[in-house]
């Protein structure tokens, strides 16, 4: 799966941008705030129907325009697929795959898979619980359909229910009947979700664990454990928790309570990880993602690196660069502020190395 071709129009700094791409590696250099993310982040578009820094599509639009477009041309099987996005400011965003719309964006997760690593990625350690859930669900719903139809289903109950339990508190009444139709529900998608959020886990974290070594030098030891708030009494854990619900008017119990616990030599990374060892345990992560998610569907997800050598010392750097120049990567794109940087650890490595340079949003 190759991105040939990407064009760019009123993309937030990008006002007209076009430019053929590498099969192996392309790096984008330029300093801070050239646009340089900003290229990365369009490709994230085309393979998620969204970018991965502004949930809000509007967001994304030049301030001083009213829509942006991005296209792309794929060869992917031998097959070209040329894949639009449009957004505007006063009508919904319009996805076209072959100059089709899809009824259905999550009809398009999946079939051009990606992987982003950016230092927003800090935020998988150092904030709460739910951008730990984000990542998951955004592994598992690359290559699973089922799965994100379930997850879609139990956001939709979730919120179903807690509008209930808040009409509740206003009206100051309570009915156990109404809620018990959600609770049915709930524990049937939490079952299903669960089971395989379990498994992701037990399945992934080999790929992970042999990844961070290979970029630590084995110089620690890392794992990750799948904490839930449900055990196998979920009837009874609704029924046991009503009261709580019922003064919070917010439901207690379910997979939206679940976590990912991050331990690198035993103890909790957020605490007593460097700032180096919290950027090698993401960066395998992601990695490990890559790699799990073309285990799963056959496709190479593109890589999407951005800033990824900022607190990583050389020998991590050149165990890193060694890693993913081996060939066991899809098509690799790369933004750094130092325009030699790339260039020079690629010299000694395998695959081809396509440069490019950013100034005011314009490539060269």
């Amino acid at each position: 799966m190759i991105l040939k071709h990407l064009n760019l129009v009123n993309f937030k700094n990008l006002i007209e941008a076009s430019v053929d791409l590498d099969s192996d590696v392309n790096c984008f250099s330029g300093l801070n705030g050239e646009g340089k993310t900003n290229i990365l982040d369009a490709i994230r578009y085309l393979s998620m129907c969204k970018s991965y820094f502004n949930p809000a599509d509007y967001q994304n639009i030049n301030h001083e325009q009213d829509s942006f477009m991005i296209k792309g041309t794929v060869l992917k099987n031998d097959e070209i697929d040329v894949l639009s996005c449009s957004v505007s400011r006063t009508s919904k965003k319009i996805f076209k795959r072959n100059k089709k719309d899809y009824q259905r964006l999550s009809d398009h997760i999946g079939l051009y898979p990606s992987v982003m690593i950016s230092p927003t990625d800090e935020d998988l350690i150092k904030e709460g619980s739910e951008t730990r859930r984000k990542f998951i669900n955004g592994i598992i719903s690359q290559y699973d359909k089922s799965y994100l139809n379930h997850m879609v289903q139990y956001k939709r109950a979730l919120n179903q229910r807690n509008r209930l339990l808040k009409h509740f508190q206003v009206e100051r009444t309570f009915d156990e009947a109404s809620l018990e139709i959600y609770d049915f529900k709930l524990i049937e998608l939490i079952q299903r979700i669960h089971e395989v959020r379990l498994k992701f886990v037990e399945d992934f974290t080999p790929w992970f664990q042999k990844l961070h070594t290979q970029i630590s030098g084995n110089k620690e030891t890392v794992s990750l454990s799948y904490t839930s708030t449900c055990n196998e009494n979920l009837a009874e854990q609704f029924t046991d928790s009503r009261h709580k619900d019922k003064l919070s008017a917010r439901t207690n119990i379910g997979i939206h309570k679940d976590d990912l616990e991050f331990s690198i030599d035993g103890h909790t990374i957020k605490r007593f990880g460097s700032q180096g060892q919290q950027k090698t345990f993401l960066i395998a992560l992601k990695l490990a993602q890559s790699f799990f998610i073309e285990q799963a569907t056959g496709n190479k997800p593109f890589l999407l690196l951005d800033d990824i050598f900022d607190k990583l010392d050389s020998s991590r750097v050149a165990n890193l660069m060694k890693l993913v120049s081996e060939g066991n990567f899809g098509q690799i794109f790369i933004t750094d502020t130092d325009k030699n940087r790339v260039s020079s650890l690629f010299k000694d490595l395998n695959g081809t190395l396509a440069e490019f340079t950013l100034t005011q949003g314009r490539i060269s």
